[in-house]
């Protein structure tokens, strides 16, 4: 993929963090967060569609509630979130409005995404947003979530969003110009492109020591193989910079553009891949691993080495080789309890239609 490709997108999700959003106090910067609104509305006018996922409500939250640091305990952050969440809007909805441009709050959680209905309906109701020229803005529900429906960041939940519609590319707007080599050392380097994050690049990235953010670069890698897996490009970019939204949009070289996968997965294998908490792993010995990556074979019960966790039949797992890879997710044919009762013949424990390799 080249970055001229870019022109030519017509749906996008920007994703913004914390310290984007947030002045030395914690709280919302207006002018900081006029010349974002400014950009998204000058796409809207060029005919994009755009989706706005914003972090900032715990951090506006924390200032108005006196905090220094981001709070570990849930209902301390949970508090902040409610107190934030309102202010940050207030603030979205009047400068939105000076461009003549409606919103809508979009408030969800992984539980949200990973049940079927739920999930369609989320999609149809960001997709009827768009419709009649709406900016949906969305934000983790933190006010209400806990650890198991959470996403964990906002990073994550905006790579959800773009894998839920589909859209054309996500740009994460962060306070740094992409993924950077040489991090706080005398000759950083932004790298231009990335077509495979491995280990080398995971050592690059960096946790973050912001008081007000969750998951610093490494969850944005995370957000970019989710992406790429689904054939979306993604863009990692400084949202303190003017006109950065337009600039990669033009072709221009700004940020780290992550090369999406050669083939968009249908809407069902983006479900099964992406949106759930697996219920447990079935690890499989290297006959079956090749038979499902090269060959696009299902999962026969001869090729389950091991089956850990308690799941029912119908419930997402993770697949993994006998080094413990993750390599596949699928939904399973037959209960944990059947598959470990080896008594399965002449069936298939996870059919090729339901399993997607990562």
């Amino acid at each position: 993929m080249q970055r001229e490709q870019l022109k030519d997108v017509t749906r996008m999700v920007v994703k913004v963090g914390t310290g984007v959003l947030t002045d030395s106090r914690r709280q919302p910067d207006p002018a900081q967060m006029e010349q974002l609104v400014a950009q998204i509305a000058e796409q809207r006018k060029a005919g994009r569609e755009v989706l706005l996922v914003t972090s900032g409500a715990v951090g506006a939250g924390m200032g108005v509630l006196g905090y220094e640091k981001r709070p570990t305990d849930l209902s301390e952050l949970q508090a902040c979130a409610a107190v934030g969440q309102s202010r940050l809007m207030a603030v979205y909805e009047r400068l939105f409005a000076a461009h003549g441009l409606v919103v809508a709050q979009v408030l969800l959680t992984h539980d949200d995404l990973e049940h079927h209905e739920r999930h369609l309906n989320a999609r149809n109701t960001l997709v009827t947003l768009l419709r009649h020229g709406v900016v949906p803005i969305i934000n983790e529900n933190d006010a209400v979530s806990f650890a198991e429906i959470k996403f964990g960041d906002n990073d994550r939940l905006s790579a959800l969003v773009t894998v839920l519609l589909p859209a054309d590319l996500l740009v994460i707007l962060t306070t740094v110009d992409g993924v950077i080599e040489n991090f706080g050392k005398a000759d950083p380097r932004t790298i231009p492109v990335v077509e495979k994050i491995d280990a080398a690049l995971e050592r690059i990235a960096r946790g973050t020591q912001s008081p007000t953010a969750v998951g610093g670069m490494a969850s944005k890698l995370e957000a970019a193989r989710i992406v790429m897996r689904a054939g979306i490009p993604m863009v990692i970019a400084s949202g303190r910079k003017k006109n950065v939204l337009q600039r990669i949009l033009s072709g221009e070289t700004e940020g780290t553009l992550f090369v999406p996968g050669p083939t968009r997965l249908r809407g069902r294998k983006r479900w099964i891949a992406f949106f759930h908490h697996p219920k447990g792993t079935l690890y499989v010995d290297d006959g079956a691993r090749a038979a499902l990556r090269e060959k696009g074979k299902s999962l026969l019960p001869p090729g389950v080495a091991r089956c850990e966790g308690d799941f029912d039949a119908g419930e997402v797992v993770r697949i993994c080789d006998l080094d413990g890879t993750e390599f596949a997710r699928g939904l399973a044919s037959f209960s944990a309890e059947q598959i470990r009762s080896r008594q399965l013949r002449g069936v298939e424990v996870v059919h090729r239609d339901n399993l997607v390799l990562l």
